[in-house]
């Protein structure tokens, strides 16, 4: 999968669980103080990130995570590990 592609549906996923505008999620854009989501919030955005793109984040990857391009790098070094 294609960077902007997995941009795109992790767009698509923060849109839909964060409930934030499309426009608003870009690689800079952080977690609580740009995209208003808490710790709850961030649990059910993993969730689903794991599950569109069924793959296993472990809470302690996680540390540190706190722009949508941290996130990013994530999940495509998960889809690189599992292709």
């Amino acid at each position: 999968m294609e960077r902007d592609e997995a941009l795109a549906a992790l767009r698509e996923v923060a849109v839909e669980v964060l409930s934030v505008e499309p426009d608003a999620v870009t690689e800079d854009a952080r977690f609580k103080e740009d995209l208003d989501a808490d710790s709850l919030a961030l649990i059910e955005f993993v969730m689903a990130l794991e599950e569109k793109f069924d793959i296993s984040v472990p809470e302690e990857e996680l540390d540190g995570v706190t722009k949508v391009g941290q996130a990013l790098d994530l999940v495509m070094s998960k889809l690189a590990a599992s292709a």
